[in-house]
């Protein structure tokens, strides 16, 4: 990986808005345009109850002292038109002004809308981009613990949570702010008692929403957990209909996820219970402010504190804090659900990603490939896999590993493609005369093709999945693999050919030729080693027979390592090695091992009569 990307993965962030900060990279310059042309959309629209309080104090009503609670800047402006006497005379301009700033306000308010939906969509580009990054990266055991449902919904919905709280909540938050404190400014302006009566609710409801907040906050957490878990309950039965249809298990699975759904329902259920009275209630606060105001302010203007204009103004100013301020009790409560999804999408960016040591090499993998002393268990309190398991691998040789379910086979191809580290003092791995630790684990892959037990196919034609490694889709090679693993007559019989589209998990296609697709795609690359887990356990014996002829005459230069419960397979191998509960039980050529009359004996034996 190069240095940028190792960086990044490997960044621990110890906070949240750490996390934050570092997603708003690229769309910061956007976001902050859009703080800018916030307190425009506030300014010009806060502007207009200035001008009908001159219009109704100075030009209609004929108050003694001239625009004295008017801007400098709007009294300029007024100036600069005319006098008293012309504005009297022409009094739509008036109308025109409150209009001008209106377009003004529109104006700032569709580049605020432009500005910030770049912003948004830069943010979750960059958002999804990094998370996907460093889930490629994370290790096989990370994937193993965590479910791809789960996984799933922190990537989508926590990230779609994340977003709408930045574009629109925070900036939502960031605009009641400036309309709070100009607005203010004009009301104290015009008369700072009535200003007392109006702002003293504003810290009543941040307090109030704070309360809330943390009671929401927990129950956001238990929701999003839930919605995790109805997520990984969906996607196993999407992904695993076939076998739901195959053991008629709709039924069972139906409760199963109505359960689930019936738990995360109740969940959102007491959420809303508990908002509908948050917003009740912050309702109720906001309309006392305003009657209060309105009743006062007629008080005042009255007994002649205030006049007409200013009364009117000051209504006005009131009546465009009433919304903000509710509007800000609520963005304190959903700060509660963006803090919880941004704690999801942090566990996710502070998961150990895989590492290679500093010095790691790369090496050639044409070498002997030797197990010392190996010894492993898959933590959590499991049972130990391996028990000192030691042998050798000769370079361009092939070697069976025949062993009973459970008996380490796979694990061992695991630790020798690094998909699982081999914990410090419990032996090791030696490519030559290297640790496998000190290769690059990029590298070891690229040399080691690997067939796993479970074939997984993308959904794309048969053509791309089998050159799935080549950067150019050559066609020759994609058909000399296919021929190879015995698939070439199978795919011409499709009715378009190489260009059939596989299904998702290829799901059109059985197992034998799912199984055969993926032992092309290790031979379009031609790797010095081969293994192949199991790989032939869902094809006829006819076709393996062919399978192994194809791969003895293809691969005469390459490492070859067949792991395989069948005799068949493995009878024609240059070593054999029989596992039995996690140690070497036999080894050595198939001849050799029948005269030992032992488990591989017992077992050709069995194999043998069913034949």
């Amino acid at each position: 990986m190069d240095n940028i990307t190792e960086k990044t993965i490997n960044h621990k962030f110890n906070t949240k808005s750490e996390l934050v900060w570092f997603f708003l990279r690229g769309s910061k310059t956007f976001f902050c345009l859009s703080v800018v042309l916030s307190f425009g959309i506030t300014f010009f629209e806060l502007i207009s109850p200035k001008i009908v309080q001159y219009t109704v104090d100075y030009l209609l009503v004929d108050v003694p002292d001239e625009g004295g609670s008017i801007p400098f800047y709007l009294r300029l402006l007024l100036d600069a038109i005319g006098n008293r006497a012309f504005l009297k005379e022409h009094i739509y301009i008036m109308a025109l002004l409150v209009a001008l700033f209106a377009l003004l306000s529109a104006i700032c308010r569709y580049l605020f809308k432009v500005c910030n939906a770049h912003a948004a969509e830069k943010l979750i580009q960059r958002m999804r981009d990094k998370l996907f990054e460093h889930i490629m990266h994370l290790t096989f055991s990370w994937h193993s613990e965590n479910h791809t449902g789960d996984i799933i919904q922190r990537c989508t919905s926590d990230v779609d949570t994340v977003k709408m709280f930045i574009s629109e909540q925070l900036l939502s938050l960031v605009r009641i702010i400036i309309r709070i404190i100009i607005a203010m400014y004009f009301m104290i302006q015009i008369n700072g008692i009535l200003s007392i009566f109006s702002a003293v609710f504003i810290p009543i409801v941040v307090l109030y929403s704070f309360i809330f907040h943390n009671k929401i906050s927990r129950s956001f957490e238990k929701a999003d957990n839930e919605e995790g878990r109805l997520s990984a309950t969906a996607q196993e039965n999407l992904t695993g209909v076939r076998v739901v249809r195959a053991f008629g298990r709709e039924q069972y699975e139906k409760e199963r996820f109505e359960r689930q759904n019936f738990e995360y329902t109740n969940l959102w259920i007491e959420i809303m219970r508990i908002l509908s009275l948050f917003w009740s209630s912050n309702d109720l606060i906001s309309g006392c402010q305003v009657m209060l105001v309105t009743v006062v302010g007629a008080v005042f203007a009255v007994k002649g504190n205030i006049t007409v204009g200013e009364y009117i103004a000051f209504v006005s100013y009131n009546a465009m804090l009433t919304w903000p301020v509710r509007a800000l009790g609520r963005i304190i409560s959903e700060m509660s659900k963006a803090g919880v999804s941004i704690e999801r999408i942090r566990y996710i960016m502070n998961s150990e990603v895989e590492k290679d040591k500093e010095d790691a090499k790369e090496v050639s993998m044409n070498q002997d490939i030797n197990f010392e002393n190996v010894s492993f268990t898959y933590g959590n309190g499991s049972e130990e896999v391996l028990n000192n398991v030691s042998f050798k691998i000769k370079a361009g040789t092939t070697v069976g590993i025949l062993g009973g379910t459970g008996s380490g086979k796979s694990t061992l191809m695991y630790l020798l493609d690094r998909l699982y580290d081999l914990p410090k003092g419990c032996g090791r791995i030696m490519i030559g005369d290297t640790d496998i630790k000190d290769i690059k684990a990029s590298h070891l892959r690229k040399n080691i093709g690997l067939v796993l037990q479970e074939p997984f196919l993308f959904s794309r034609t048969l053509s791309e999945n089998i050159g799935i490694t080549l950067k150019d889709n050559d066609i020759k090679q994609v058909r000399d693999a296919a021929k190879v693993a015995a698939l070439d007559e199978t795919i011409e019989s499709f009715g378009q050919g190489y260009d059939t589209y596989v299904g998702e998990r290829g799901v059109t296609l059985s197992g034998g030729q799912k199984q055969r697709t993926a032992i092309a795609q290790v031979l379009v690359s031609k790797p010095p080693v081969m293994i192949f887990d199991d790989s032939l356990s869902a094809v006829d014996t006819a076709t393996d027979a062919k399978i192994r002829r194809g791969l003895l005459e293809s691969t005469y230069d390459t490492t070859v390592v067949l792991i395989s419960h069948r005799i068949t397979t493995l009878m024609h191998a240059d070593h054999i090695i029989v596992l039995d509960h996690g140690k070497v039980a036999e080894e050595g050529p198939h001849d050799e091992l029948l005269k030992k009359n032992g488990i591989y004996k017992k077992i050709y034996d069995i194999q043998m009569q069913g034949i």
